[in-house]
Protein backbone atom coordinates (compact mmCIF):
# COMPACT_ATOMS: atom_id res chain seq x y z
CA UNK A 1 0.00 0.00 0.00
CA UNK A 2 2.76 2.39 0.69
CA UNK A 3 4.34 1.79 -2.66
CA UNK A 4 1.15 2.33 -4.45
CA UNK A 5 0.63 5.80 -2.15
CA UNK A 6 3.93 6.77 -3.40
CA UNK A 7 3.18 5.94 -7.03
CA UNK A 8 0.06 7.91 -6.71
CA UNK A 9 1.52 10.93 -4.80
CA UNK A 10 4.40 11.00 -7.71
CA UNK A 11 1.51 10.97 -10.20
CA UNK A 12 -0.11 13.76 -8.65
CA UNK A 13 1.96 15.39 -8.04
CA UNK A 14 3.82 15.61 -11.67
CA UNK A 15 0.46 16.18 -13.33
CA UNK A 16 -0.73 19.33 -10.92
CA UNK A 17 2.30 20.71 -11.43
CA UNK A 18 4.01 23.21 -14.36
CA UNK A 19 1.81 21.02 -17.10
CA UNK A 20 -1.24 20.96 -15.68
CA UNK A 21 -0.89 24.48 -14.39
CA UNK A 22 0.21 25.76 -18.41
CA UNK A 23 -2.72 23.69 -19.77
CA UNK A 24 -5.59 25.31 -17.73
CA UNK A 25 -4.82 28.68 -17.36
CA UNK A 26 -3.32 28.65 -21.32
CA UNK A 27 -7.15 27.54 -21.87
CA UNK A 28 -8.65 30.41 -19.48
CA UNK A 29 -6.86 32.60 -21.66
CA UNK A 30 -7.53 31.47 -24.96
CA UNK A 31 -11.73 31.24 -24.43
CA UNK A 32 -11.21 34.58 -22.87
CA UNK A 33 -10.18 36.37 -26.11
CA UNK A 34 -11.94 33.48 -28.56
CA UNK A 35 -15.52 34.25 -27.13
CA UNK A 36 -14.63 37.94 -26.94
CA UNK A 37 -14.20 38.87 -23.44
CA UNK A 38 -17.13 37.08 -21.70
CA UNK A 39 -16.52 38.18 -18.28
CA UNK A 40 -17.70 41.87 -19.34
CA UNK A 41 -21.47 40.00 -18.81
CA UNK A 42 -20.93 39.31 -15.53
CA UNK A 43 -23.68 41.22 -14.09
CA UNK A 44 -26.27 40.01 -16.69
CA UNK A 45 -25.13 36.37 -15.33
CA UNK A 46 -25.42 37.83 -11.79
CA UNK A 47 -29.10 38.68 -13.04
CA UNK A 48 -30.20 35.34 -14.98
CA UNK A 49 -29.00 33.31 -12.06
CA UNK A 50 -31.82 34.89 -9.52
CA UNK A 51 -34.72 34.87 -12.96
CA UNK A 52 -37.04 31.81 -13.15
CA UNK A 53 -37.63 30.90 -16.99
CA UNK A 54 -40.71 29.49 -17.31
CA UNK A 55 -39.99 28.91 -21.71
CA UNK A 56 -37.02 26.52 -20.67
CA UNK A 57 -36.90 23.05 -20.52
CA UNK A 58 -34.87 21.48 -17.80
CA UNK A 59 -35.06 19.60 -14.19
CA UNK A 60 -33.46 22.27 -12.12
CA UNK A 61 -33.97 26.15 -12.08
CA UNK A 62 -30.52 28.06 -12.96
CA UNK A 63 -29.85 28.90 -9.60
CA UNK A 64 -30.00 25.43 -8.28
CA UNK A 65 -27.87 24.43 -11.21
CA UNK A 66 -25.39 27.17 -10.32
CA UNK A 67 -25.86 26.65 -6.38
CA UNK A 68 -25.52 22.66 -6.69
CA UNK A 69 -22.01 23.20 -8.45
CA UNK A 70 -21.24 26.21 -6.42
CA UNK A 71 -21.64 23.32 -3.34
CA UNK A 72 -19.20 21.07 -5.02
CA UNK A 73 -16.65 23.69 -5.22
CA UNK A 74 -16.73 25.83 -2.74
CA UNK A 75 -15.09 23.37 -0.04
CA UNK A 76 -12.27 23.24 2.13
CA UNK A 77 -9.66 24.60 -0.11
CA UNK A 78 -11.71 27.76 0.20
CA UNK A 79 -10.77 28.15 3.72
CA UNK A 80 -7.03 25.76 3.92
CA UNK A 81 -6.19 25.71 0.38
CA UNK A 82 -5.39 29.12 0.09
CA UNK A 83 -3.91 29.13 4.02
CA UNK A 84 -1.47 26.73 2.08
CA UNK A 85 -0.65 28.81 -0.98
CA UNK A 86 0.24 31.83 0.98
CA UNK A 87 2.45 29.42 3.51
CA UNK A 88 4.06 27.81 0.37
CA UNK A 89 4.09 30.66 -2.16
CA UNK A 90 3.70 34.02 0.19
CA UNK A 91 1.51 36.55 0.10
CA UNK A 92 1.85 37.17 -3.50
CA UNK A 93 0.23 33.96 -4.33
CA UNK A 94 -3.23 35.35 -3.16
CA UNK A 95 -2.96 37.50 -6.54
CA UNK A 96 -2.00 34.96 -8.86
CA UNK A 97 -5.04 32.92 -7.50
CA UNK A 98 -7.13 35.94 -7.95
CA UNK A 99 -6.55 36.45 -11.28
CA UNK A 100 -7.02 32.75 -12.25
CA UNK A 101 -10.09 32.95 -11.47
CA UNK A 102 -10.96 35.97 -13.39
CA UNK A 103 -9.67 34.19 -16.61
CA UNK A 104 -11.44 30.98 -15.65
CA UNK A 105 -14.65 32.46 -15.70
CA UNK A 106 -14.88 31.94 -19.45
CA UNK A 107 -13.39 28.53 -19.43
CA UNK A 108 -16.81 27.69 -16.94
CA UNK A 109 -18.37 29.87 -19.60
CA UNK A 110 -18.01 27.65 -22.49
CA UNK A 111 -18.07 24.18 -20.39
CA UNK A 112 -21.68 24.88 -19.57
CA UNK A 113 -22.75 25.86 -23.02
CA UNK A 114 -21.31 23.19 -24.11
CA UNK A 115 -23.35 20.95 -21.86
CA UNK A 116 -26.66 22.40 -22.25
CA UNK A 117 -25.92 22.58 -26.78
CA UNK A 118 -25.12 18.50 -26.65
CA UNK A 119 -27.42 18.01 -23.22
CA UNK A 120 -29.63 14.59 -23.88
CA UNK A 121 -33.21 13.55 -22.42
CA UNK A 122 -34.33 10.18 -21.39
CA UNK A 123 -36.97 8.55 -21.92
CA UNK A 124 -38.21 9.52 -18.40
CA UNK A 125 -37.95 13.25 -19.50
CA UNK A 126 -34.52 13.44 -17.23
CA UNK A 127 -31.95 15.58 -18.56
CA UNK A 128 -27.77 14.90 -19.03
CA UNK A 129 -25.16 15.92 -20.15
CA UNK A 130 -21.91 17.16 -19.59
CA UNK A 131 -17.84 17.01 -21.18
CA UNK A 132 -18.83 13.43 -21.89
CA UNK A 133 -21.84 13.74 -24.22
CA UNK A 134 -19.93 17.04 -25.79
CA UNK A 135 -17.06 14.79 -26.72
CA UNK A 136 -19.41 12.18 -28.30
CA UNK A 137 -22.23 14.17 -29.84
CA UNK A 138 -19.83 17.03 -30.74
CA UNK A 139 -16.53 15.18 -31.57
CA UNK A 140 -17.76 11.69 -32.08
CA UNK A 141 -14.83 10.60 -29.53
CA UNK A 142 -16.88 8.20 -27.62
CA UNK A 143 -14.32 6.45 -26.23
CA UNK A 144 -12.90 9.82 -24.90
CA UNK A 145 -15.90 10.51 -23.25
CA UNK A 146 -16.10 7.05 -21.69
CA UNK A 147 -12.94 7.59 -20.25
CA UNK A 148 -13.99 10.86 -18.83
CA UNK A 149 -16.46 9.21 -17.33
CA UNK A 150 -14.68 6.38 -15.69
CA UNK A 151 -12.73 9.03 -14.33
CA UNK A 152 -15.69 11.11 -12.68
CA UNK A 153 -17.21 8.49 -11.34
CA UNK A 154 -13.86 7.39 -9.61
CA UNK A 155 -13.04 10.91 -8.24
CA UNK A 156 -16.39 11.13 -6.86
CA UNK A 157 -15.80 8.64 -4.35
CA UNK A 158 -12.25 9.98 -3.59
CA UNK A 159 -12.69 13.83 -3.62
CA UNK A 160 -16.08 14.04 -3.29
CA UNK A 161 -17.34 11.35 -0.84
CA UNK A 162 -14.16 9.51 1.72
CA UNK A 163 -11.87 12.51 1.80
CA UNK A 164 -15.02 15.18 2.49
CA UNK A 165 -16.29 12.82 5.06
CA UNK A 166 -12.78 12.07 6.42
CA UNK A 167 -12.66 15.92 7.04
CA UNK A 168 -15.95 16.15 8.88
CA UNK A 169 -14.99 13.23 11.33
CA UNK A 170 -11.60 14.46 11.94
CA UNK A 171 -12.80 17.80 12.68
CA UNK A 172 -15.98 16.59 14.77
CA UNK A 173 -13.73 14.53 16.77
CA UNK A 174 -11.24 17.16 17.77
CA UNK A 175 -13.40 20.12 18.56
CA UNK A 176 -16.64 18.07 20.34
CA UNK A 177 -14.86 14.78 20.75
CA UNK A 178 -17.33 12.71 19.57
CA UNK A 179 -16.57 9.15 18.32
CA UNK A 180 -15.65 9.26 14.18
CA UNK A 181 -18.28 6.15 13.83
CA UNK A 182 -20.82 8.28 15.18
CA UNK A 183 -20.31 11.45 13.02
CA UNK A 184 -19.97 8.53 9.91
CA UNK A 185 -23.28 7.53 11.03
CA UNK A 186 -24.98 11.00 11.04
CA UNK A 187 -23.03 12.00 7.41
CA UNK A 188 -24.52 9.05 5.74
CA UNK A 189 -28.26 9.71 7.75
CA UNK A 190 -28.02 13.65 6.56
CA UNK A 191 -26.75 12.43 2.73
CA UNK A 192 -29.30 9.64 2.13
CA UNK A 193 -32.10 11.79 3.04
CA UNK A 194 -31.02 14.45 0.40
CA UNK A 195 -29.37 12.21 -2.44
CA UNK A 196 -32.00 9.39 -2.43
CA UNK A 197 -34.35 11.89 -3.79
CA UNK A 198 -32.01 12.45 -7.07
CA UNK A 199 -30.78 15.89 -8.44
CA UNK A 200 -34.20 17.91 -7.53
CA UNK A 201 -33.67 17.31 -3.85
CA UNK A 202 -30.04 18.53 -3.79
CA UNK A 203 -30.69 21.49 -5.84
CA UNK A 204 -33.39 22.25 -2.93
CA UNK A 205 -30.85 21.56 -0.52
CA UNK A 206 -28.28 23.13 -1.94
CA UNK A 207 -30.16 26.42 -2.72
CA UNK A 208 -30.51 26.98 1.40
CA UNK A 209 -27.48 25.89 2.38
CA UNK A 210 -24.91 27.71 0.10
CA UNK A 211 -26.39 31.14 0.14
CA UNK A 212 -26.48 30.64 3.64
CA UNK A 213 -22.81 29.31 4.98
CA UNK A 214 -21.05 31.24 1.92
CA UNK A 215 -22.63 34.29 3.36
CA UNK A 216 -21.95 33.51 7.65
CA UNK A 217 -18.59 32.72 6.09
CA UNK A 218 -17.93 36.21 4.05
CA UNK A 219 -19.11 38.13 7.28
CA UNK A 220 -16.62 36.19 9.30
CA UNK A 221 -14.19 37.21 7.09
CA UNK A 222 -15.38 40.70 6.90
CA UNK A 223 -15.21 40.64 11.06
CA UNK A 224 -11.75 39.77 10.66
CA UNK A 225 -10.69 42.71 7.86
CA UNK A 226 -12.59 45.36 10.00
CA UNK A 227 -10.65 44.41 13.48
CA UNK A 228 -7.24 44.49 11.21
CA UNK A 229 -8.25 47.51 9.79
CA UNK A 230 -4.86 49.26 10.03
CA UNK A 231 -3.29 46.94 8.23
CA UNK A 232 -5.77 45.85 5.11
CA UNK A 233 -3.94 48.25 2.59
CA UNK A 234 -0.49 47.35 3.26
CA UNK A 235 -2.42 43.77 3.01
CA UNK A 236 -3.04 44.54 -0.54
CA UNK A 237 0.04 46.32 -1.59
CA UNK A 238 1.84 43.22 0.00
CA UNK A 239 -0.11 40.67 -2.11
CA UNK A 240 0.28 43.28 -5.43
CA UNK A 241 3.58 43.48 -4.82
CA UNK A 242 5.22 39.89 -4.11
CA UNK A 243 3.06 38.73 -6.74
CA UNK A 244 5.95 40.43 -9.32
CA UNK A 245 9.10 40.78 -6.76
CA UNK A 246 11.09 38.27 -5.85
CA UNK A 247 12.34 39.89 -2.85
CA UNK A 248 11.60 39.24 1.48
CA UNK A 249 7.91 40.51 2.05
CA UNK A 250 8.45 41.11 6.35
CA UNK A 251 6.13 41.67 8.34
CA UNK A 252 6.53 37.75 9.43
CA UNK A 253 7.24 36.36 6.20
CA UNK A 254 10.43 35.13 4.31
CA UNK A 255 11.07 35.91 0.66
CA UNK A 256 9.11 33.71 -2.08
CA UNK A 257 9.96 33.95 -5.60
CA UNK A 258 7.36 35.00 -8.31
CA UNK A 259 8.02 31.60 -9.98
CA UNK A 260 6.59 29.92 -6.07
CA UNK A 261 3.95 32.96 -5.80
CA UNK A 262 2.76 31.69 -9.53
CA UNK A 263 2.61 28.44 -9.39
CA UNK A 264 1.31 27.91 -5.79
CA UNK A 265 -1.46 30.55 -6.26
CA UNK A 266 -2.49 29.40 -10.57
CA UNK A 267 -2.31 25.84 -8.80
CA UNK A 268 -4.95 27.12 -5.94
CA UNK A 269 -6.59 29.14 -7.90
CA UNK A 270 -7.68 26.39 -10.73
CA UNK A 271 -8.26 23.45 -7.95
CA UNK A 272 -10.35 25.59 -6.08
CA UNK A 273 -13.36 26.52 -8.41
CA UNK A 274 -12.54 23.54 -11.21
CA UNK A 275 -12.98 25.63 -14.24
CA UNK A 276 -11.64 23.06 -16.84
CA UNK A 277 -11.84 19.79 -14.91
CA UNK A 278 -15.59 19.51 -15.91
CA UNK A 279 -17.63 18.57 -13.15
CA UNK A 280 -19.56 21.54 -13.04
CA UNK A 281 -21.25 21.49 -16.40
CA UNK A 282 -22.56 17.81 -15.51
CA UNK A 283 -25.41 19.72 -13.31
CA UNK A 284 -25.34 23.05 -15.67
CA UNK A 285 -27.03 20.83 -18.57
CA UNK A 286 -29.98 19.80 -16.36
CA UNK A 287 -30.45 23.65 -15.86
CA UNK A 288 -34.01 25.21 -17.32
CA UNK A 289 -32.87 27.55 -19.88
CA UNK A 290 -34.06 28.14 -23.18
CA UNK A 291 -30.53 28.06 -24.72
CA UNK A 292 -26.82 27.22 -24.05
CA UNK A 293 -25.74 30.81 -23.62
CA UNK A 294 -28.25 31.60 -20.60
CA UNK A 295 -26.65 29.06 -18.24
CA UNK A 296 -23.45 29.31 -19.47
CA UNK A 297 -23.44 32.79 -18.06
CA UNK A 298 -25.05 31.99 -14.83
CA UNK A 299 -22.06 29.31 -14.37
CA UNK A 300 -19.21 31.85 -14.96
CA UNK A 301 -20.40 33.46 -11.89
CA UNK A 302 -19.70 30.37 -10.05
CA UNK A 303 -15.85 31.01 -10.58
CA UNK A 304 -16.70 34.96 -9.43
CA UNK A 305 -18.27 34.29 -6.22
CA UNK A 306 -15.91 30.70 -5.55
CA UNK A 307 -12.81 32.16 -6.29
CA UNK A 308 -12.98 36.02 -7.30
CA UNK A 309 -14.50 36.70 -3.90
CA UNK A 310 -14.32 33.80 -1.74
CA UNK A 311 -10.60 32.90 -1.81
CA UNK A 312 -9.23 36.33 -2.26
CA UNK A 313 -11.47 37.49 1.11
CA UNK A 314 -9.85 34.60 2.40
CA UNK A 315 -6.00 35.91 1.03
CA UNK A 316 -6.46 39.04 2.48
CA UNK A 317 -7.66 37.93 6.04
CA UNK A 318 -4.47 35.60 6.11
CA UNK A 319 -2.07 37.83 5.17
CA UNK A 320 -3.56 40.92 7.12
CA UNK A 321 -3.94 38.88 10.12
CA UNK A 322 0.03 38.27 9.19
CA UNK A 323 1.11 42.12 9.32
CA UNK A 324 -0.89 42.49 12.09
CA UNK A 325 -0.02 39.81 14.59
CA UNK A 326 3.61 39.27 13.57
CA UNK A 327 4.19 36.30 15.92
CA UNK A 328 1.37 33.99 13.94
CA UNK A 329 3.40 31.63 12.67
CA UNK A 330 2.08 30.79 8.64
CA UNK A 331 4.16 27.28 8.10
CA UNK A 332 0.92 25.36 8.68
CA UNK A 333 -1.77 26.32 6.22
CA UNK A 334 -4.70 24.92 8.10
CA UNK A 335 -3.14 26.06 11.53
CA UNK A 336 -2.92 29.70 10.24
CA UNK A 337 -6.45 30.30 8.83
CA UNK A 338 -7.75 28.62 12.54
CA UNK A 339 -5.79 31.24 13.95
CA UNK A 340 -6.57 34.26 11.89
CA UNK A 341 -10.25 33.26 12.77
CA UNK A 342 -9.88 32.68 16.76
CA UNK A 343 -9.28 36.95 16.71
CA UNK A 344 -12.43 37.00 16.54
CA UNK A 345 -13.77 36.80 20.21
CA UNK A 346 -16.00 34.21 21.64
CA UNK A 347 -17.30 32.86 17.98
CA UNK A 348 -14.38 33.13 15.64
CA UNK A 349 -13.18 29.26 15.79
CA UNK A 350 -17.26 28.05 15.82
CA UNK A 351 -17.78 29.97 12.93
CA UNK A 352 -14.81 28.43 11.51
CA UNK A 353 -15.84 24.75 12.60
CA UNK A 354 -19.16 25.42 11.09
CA UNK A 355 -17.61 26.82 7.74
CA UNK A 356 -15.79 23.56 7.49
CA UNK A 357 -18.09 21.30 8.28
CA UNK A 358 -20.96 22.52 5.98
CA UNK A 359 -18.38 23.76 3.25
CA UNK A 360 -17.37 19.80 3.03
CA UNK A 361 -20.91 18.55 3.55
CA UNK A 362 -22.15 20.64 0.36
CA UNK A 363 -19.22 19.11 -1.69
CA UNK A 364 -20.76 15.40 -0.98
CA UNK A 365 -24.15 16.28 -1.81
CA UNK A 366 -22.55 18.12 -5.43
CA UNK A 367 -20.34 15.61 -6.05
CA UNK A 368 -22.80 12.47 -5.36
CA UNK A 369 -24.58 14.11 -8.52
CA UNK A 370 -21.50 14.35 -10.70
CA UNK A 371 -20.60 10.76 -9.80
CA UNK A 372 -24.43 9.29 -10.46
CA UNK A 373 -24.38 10.99 -14.29
CA UNK A 374 -20.96 9.53 -15.11
CA UNK A 375 -22.59 5.98 -14.14
CA UNK A 376 -25.53 6.40 -15.98
CA UNK A 377 -23.43 7.51 -19.52
CA UNK A 378 -21.18 4.71 -18.87
CA UNK A 379 -24.24 1.95 -17.67
CA UNK A 380 -26.87 3.33 -19.75
CA UNK A 381 -29.25 1.89 -17.75
CA UNK A 382 -30.47 3.27 -14.20
CA UNK A 383 -28.22 2.23 -12.13
CA UNK A 384 -28.57 5.29 -10.16
CA UNK A 385 -30.19 3.67 -6.73
CA UNK A 386 -27.00 1.41 -6.65
CA UNK A 387 -24.93 4.14 -6.86
CA UNK A 388 -26.40 6.34 -4.62
CA UNK A 389 -26.23 3.96 -2.16
CA UNK A 390 -22.63 2.31 -2.63
CA UNK A 391 -21.76 6.15 -1.98
CA UNK A 392 -23.55 6.36 1.10
CA UNK A 393 -21.48 3.11 2.27
CA UNK A 394 -18.12 4.74 0.81
CA UNK A 395 -19.04 7.71 3.28
CA UNK A 396 -18.86 6.15 6.26
CA UNK A 397 -15.65 4.42 5.48
CA UNK A 398 -13.97 7.38 4.65
CA UNK A 399 -15.30 8.73 8.08
CA UNK A 400 -13.01 5.89 9.81
CA UNK A 401 -9.98 4.83 7.80
CA UNK A 402 -6.76 7.00 7.27
CA UNK A 403 -7.10 8.81 3.45
CA UNK A 404 -3.53 9.11 2.56
CA UNK A 405 -3.63 7.41 -0.59
CA UNK A 406 -7.55 8.43 -1.19
CA UNK A 407 -6.41 11.63 -1.24
CA UNK A 408 -3.20 11.20 -3.52
CA UNK A 409 -6.19 8.94 -6.28
CA UNK A 410 -8.60 11.92 -5.71
CA UNK A 411 -6.02 14.16 -6.88
CA UNK A 412 -4.60 12.11 -9.65
CA UNK A 413 -8.37 11.15 -10.80
CA UNK A 414 -8.77 14.87 -10.96
CA UNK A 415 -5.93 15.81 -12.97
CA UNK A 416 -7.39 13.08 -15.48
CA UNK A 417 -10.82 14.30 -15.56
CA UNK A 418 -9.40 17.55 -16.99
CA UNK A 419 -7.94 16.61 -19.98
CA UNK A 420 -10.54 15.12 -21.86
CA UNK A 421 -12.38 17.89 -21.17
CA UNK A 422 -9.87 20.74 -21.94
CA UNK A 423 -9.47 18.74 -25.19
CA UNK A 424 -13.71 19.22 -25.75
CA UNK A 425 -13.42 22.78 -24.86
CA UNK A 426 -10.34 23.51 -27.26
CA UNK A 427 -11.80 21.45 -30.08
CA UNK A 428 -15.38 22.86 -29.93
CA UNK A 429 -14.20 26.38 -28.85
CA UNK A 430 -15.60 27.08 -32.39
CA UNK A 431 -19.01 26.07 -31.30
CA UNK A 432 -18.94 27.94 -28.00
CA UNK A 433 -18.00 31.01 -30.46
CA UNK A 434 -20.89 30.90 -33.38
CA UNK A 435 -23.42 29.93 -29.75
CA UNK A 436 -21.90 33.31 -28.09
CA UNK A 437 -22.28 35.44 -30.84
CA UNK A 438 -25.56 33.76 -31.87
CA UNK A 439 -26.91 35.07 -28.33
CA UNK A 440 -24.69 37.19 -26.58
CA UNK A 441 -23.28 39.70 -28.75
CA UNK A 442 -26.58 40.17 -30.28
CA UNK A 443 -29.88 41.73 -28.70
CA UNK A 444 -31.21 38.37 -28.82
CA UNK A 445 -30.49 37.74 -25.21
CA UNK A 446 -31.58 41.10 -24.10
CA UNK A 447 -34.89 40.51 -26.03
CA UNK A 448 -35.41 37.60 -23.86
CA UNK A 449 -34.82 38.70 -20.61
CA UNK A 450 -37.26 41.59 -21.39
CA UNK A 451 -39.83 38.95 -22.13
Amino acid sequence: METINDLFSLLSSFLWDWPMIILLLGTHIFLTFRLRIPQRKLLTGIRLSVQKDDKAQGDVSQFGALATALAATIGTGNIVGVATAVALGGPGAVLWCWLTGIFGMSTKYAEALLAVKYRVRDKDGRTYGGPMYALERGLGMKWMAALFAVFTALASFGIGCTVQANSIALLANETFGIPTWIIGIMVCTLTAAVILGGVKAIARVCTVLVPFMAVLYVLGCVVILIMNEAYVWPAIKLIIHAAFNPSAAGGGFVGATVMMAARYGIARGLFSNESGMGSAPIVAAAAQTRNPVRQALVSSTGTFWDTVVICALTGLVLVSSILAYPDISYADGAALTKVAFSKIPYIGAPLLTFGILTFAFSTILGWSYYGESAVNYIERRKSNRFYRILYIVFLFFGSIISLDIIWNIADFMNALMAIPNLVALLLLSGVAARETNKYLWSNRLDEEMEE
